[in-house]
């Protein structure tokens, strides 16, 4: 076996790995990153969030160019799917992004290695190459960040091809007649979203009595209304207890979460969306007195560390919400920890976005944590259909809500469900990394027409003050 020494060894080359091995290596240490796939860039840049958008932006043009046209004076005529020509786009969208991981390694000096990698004592990894044979890598600090894979249902087969997971609602090459999506979280409703556009049936079926559980109440009662309208039909409080595939359609068997009659319907595919979770089999931990805990996490201390001397771990595989930004934010902090800086990380500003239409986006905390707390605050909404630019592009559905300290007016949390959400929420983020109030926002001159304005009329209401309702 060839014999490498580094400062630093990532293993994995999510957002979390790939961005820790940069600024490492920016930051002058010697760093490789392994990766067991054949190209970089883990799970969201492969099979999750890249592609989803991707597919989800052409799904929405297809959608406006169908039905939307209309309201601005625009006549289409027939439009037409090219199924396999949107899949193209994706495609090559992913593998521009990948590749351009490599000129980044390549341009920062990082050693990319392409294989499995796994633990073997302290400072020493074992690579089985893609290439085949071994590489016996040394190191004073190692990162785990290997990511997450999607959870199953005991009792129900993933084949990629009826039954699939995220990756395998990517790649279907022909509109189901009718999707059943297991789980109303971030994913499901996404994925959903996409073929209820391109004309599946949607059927959302959720264990709880509520979609997206992390969300403030009062926006996804709001969101599953807005998704209700554009045809995805909800069976809340039910679980799955069985897919039968042995015919030409599944047949889905349900029942009530709290106990019931079995019901049934056939489906064409059933996407199983019932969250992720962390990858870390096999990876050796044991060679360095590592235990992840009952859901697979690994624990780690302020600062990132693991127990085991020299290892840390960032990302899906520790506790916090399985984001791509947030891991980014974990493998800049380490990285910069590991060189000697003191860098911080702030978890209560960390955004978190679904991209559905209207997207729905939210930094800090909801009204029921605030209130399990015993937090008083003030709240301020604006609904879009109040806003100029909104009202000009026919985008009126949504609003902007704001919580606010009762006592010291600072920013507790943003919820927008709204177009663009996702990029307004970088404002109130940016607001509560520096400590801003609801007043700093409220003063803060945002242009005209825009839906940032939104954001200071919520703003302002939190004080009982709008100016445009």
């Amino acid at each position: 076996m060839n014999q490498d020494q580094f400062d630093l060894v990532v293993i994995g080359s999510g957002p979390g790995g790939y961005v820790a091995a940069i600024r490492a290596a920016q930051l002058g240490l010697k760093v490789a990153c392994v990766e067991r796939r054949e190209t970089f860039g883990g799970t969201c840049l492969n099979i999750g969030c890249i592609p989803s958008k991707a597919l989800l932006h052409s799904s929405a043009l297809y959608a406006k160019a169908r039905d939307g046209m209309g309201a601005h004076g625009i006549k289409v005529g027939m439009v037409d799917l090219d199924l396999p020509g949107m899949q193209d786009h994706k495609t090559k969208v992913v593998k521009e992004l990948t590749q351009g991981i490599e000129f980044l390694f390549r341009k920062n000096k990082v050693t990319a290695i392409r294989g499995t990698a796994r633990l073997n004592g302290p400072g020493r990894i074992e690579v089985s190459l893609n290439s085949g044979g071994m590489r016996s890598l040394q190191a004073r600090d190692i990162i785990l960040a290997t990511g997450s894979d999607s959870a199953g249902i005991p009792g129900i087969t993933v084949d990629e091809e009826r039954v699939v997971s995220s990756t395998g609602a990517l790649e279907l090459d022909s509109v189901p007649g009718h999707l059943v999506v297991v789980g109303a979280g971030y994913i499901g409703l996404e994925l959903g979203t996409v073929w209820r556009r391109l004309g599946a049936k949607v059927t959302v079926v959720e264990y709880l009595d509520r979609i997206t559980p992390t969300m403030d109440l009062e926006v996804a009662r709001q969101f599953q209304r807005l998704l209700s309208r554009q045809g995805l039909g909800f069976l809340l409080g039910t679980k799955v207890t069985k897919v039968d595939s042995s015919g030409d359609r599944l047949v889905v068997a349900t029942e009530p979460a709290e106990g019931g009659d079995t019901e049934t319907m056939k489906a064409d595919v059933v996407l199983v969306a019932i969250g992720r979770r962390p990858y870390t089999e096999g990876l050796g931990l044991e060679t360095v007195g590592l235990k992840p805990d009952n859901h697979g996490r690994i624990e780690v201390d302020a600062h990132l560390a693991t127990k085991a001397a020299g290892v840390h771990a960032i990302g899906d595989v520790i506790k916090g919400p399985m984001l791509a930004h947030k891991a980014e934010d974990e493998g800049v902090f380490l990285a910069e920890r590991l060189a000697g800086q003191r860098p911080h990380i702030n978890y209560d500003a960390i955004p978190a976005v679904i991209y559905t239409a209207p997207e729905v986006a939210s930094v800090g905390k909801t009204e029921e944590e605030l209130k399990e707390a015993g937090i008083a605050y003030n709240t301020g909404k604006f609904p879009f259909s109040a806003n100029s630019r909104a009202r000009s592009t026919g985008k009126t559905d949504g609003f902007v809500k704001i919580l606010a300290d009762a006592k010291t007016d600072r920013l507790l949390g943003v919820h927008i469900i709204g177009e663009d959400a996702g990029s307004l929420i970088a404002e109130a983020a940016l607001a509560m990394e520096f400590g801003a109030s609801s007043e700093d926002l409220a003063r803060t001159c945002h242009a005209h027409p825009t839906l940032a304005e939104a954001v200071k009329e919520a703003a302002l209401a939190a004080h009982g003050q709008p100016i445009h309702i």
